[in-house]
């Protein structure tokens, strides 16, 4: 499983200092909010393709047992 990313591993990602970040979601909110959006967005997509390499693996697995 993949660990979450911190704040450090955001701003080093973004290029830019943790406390720009910070700033940004203390004075610019919705920024902030699009940004972890776009994370968020990229976690689950991660997610959703290892699902699906999983669901393929299974079918793999168990087409013996499928009736024809």
């Amino acid at each position: 499983m993949k660990k979450k990313l911190t704040n450090r591993d955001i701003a080093g990602i973004l290029n830019i200092d943790t406390k720009t970040l910070y700033n940004w979601r203390k004075n610019k909110p919705e920024l902030y909010r699009i940004i972890m959006l776009g994370f968020k967005f990229d976690e689950l997509l991660t997610q959703s393709e290892e699902n699906l390499n999983k669901l393929k693996e299974i079918a793999k697995e168990n087409e013996n047992f499928r009736i024809k």
